[in-house]
């Protein structure tokens, strides 16, 4: 019987040492499976974030968009509420009801020119007392005062 117990004590140690063996790599196959499922686990994360990311960058674009959007719809609104305005003044002036603001336009147009004129006058004046003054300093005659012709210029003097 001892050789019996012997040979069943080795094979059940053999035995023993192939299960130990298929444990250890059915072990490592589960680590492995394991950290693969950690790292894919981790790029889904990582691409859930840059999708996400892309999400709100596109939706804060689409939000300018869209106000520039209603920006343009309000300026179109406005353009279209001139023209309207131009063309019901075209048919006031077609109608003959908006002469009077032709009459408002020339008389501003008047109370203008009659304005220029007038700075025009103090000015030609104050050139004249200039020229005046800076003959009799160097004690010139010939030469004609601002705004006047020689000819009129020689008319006062003879």
């Amino acid at each position: 019987m001892s050789t019996v117990v012997v040979i069943v004590i080795v094979v059940v140690a053999i035995v023993l040492v192939a299960a130990l063996a298929l444990a250890l790599v059915r072990g490592r196959d589960r680590a492995r499976v394991r950290a693969r499922e950690r790292e894919l686990a981790q790029r889904r994360r990582q691409a859930a974030a840059e999708h996400r990311s892309e999400a709100e960058s596109r939706a804060h674009r689409a939000d300018v968009a869209e106000r520039r959007a209603r920006i343009a719809e309000h300026e179109a609104r406005r353009e279209r509420a001139e023209a309207q305005l131009h063309e019901e003044r075209a048919a006031m002036h077609d109608e003959g009801v908006a002469d009077d603001e032709f009459a408002d336009r020339d008389d501003a147009l008047t109370s203008r020119d009659d304005a220029l004129t007038s700075r025009d006058d103090a000015l030609t004046g104050r050139d004249d007392a200039l020229t005046s003054r800076d003959d009799a300093l160097t004690g010139r005659r010939d030469r004609p005062r601002a705004g006047v012709s020689r000819e009129r210029e020689q008319d006062r003097a003879g």
